[in-house]
């Protein structure tokens, strides 16, 4: 018995994503080798190191954050949009600024990153459920015209 082929469920947008995650890491990994190899720790530098990090963590969450949304999404969901997986890198690059800039005090520990990314995830899920309740509105009022 043959069966028939899967549909691709894979929205088109995921491309465009997929391309701003290797600009994102061709600007952010080595402007970052850049500026840490060369400069000295001024003000202005350790703001230009924040936001290389964080493009660089931000393109390099991006294609795992789609393998995750592609794999575990349920069969009768539609998988992400590139929107919401591009929020999610962005959680993940946020995350690790915020690291990176709790330990200049040194006030980072295990309990505040465990909190700080608790509290990121538990943000994503408000948004996701408000999201698919939103669809699931849109397609019950597309049900009930026609």
């Amino acid at each position: 018995m043959i069966t028939p082929p899967t549909p691709n469920r894979t929205p088109p947008d995921h491309r465009g994503v997929l391309i701003a995650a290797v600009l994102l890491m061709l600007i952010g990994w080595p402007g970052l080798y850049q500026l840490v190899t060369t400069t000295l720790p001024l003000i202005v530098y350790i703001w230009l190191f924040f936001i290389l990090l964080f493009m660089a963590v931000t393109g390099t969450a991006l294609p795992f954050v789609r393998y995750l949304n592609v794999r575990f999404t349920p069969e009768p969901y539609p998988v992400a949009s590139g929107g919401v997986i591009l929020r999610q890198s962005i959680w993940v690059g946020l995350y690790v600024v915020i690291c990176a800039w709790l330990q200049i005090p040194r006030v980072l520990n295990a309990p505040v990153a465990f909190f700080l990314g608790l509290s990121f995830v538990v943000i994503e899920i408000y948004l996701r459920l408000r999201e698919r309740a939103e669809e699931s509105d849109v397609q019950a009022t597309r049900g009930a015209r026609h």
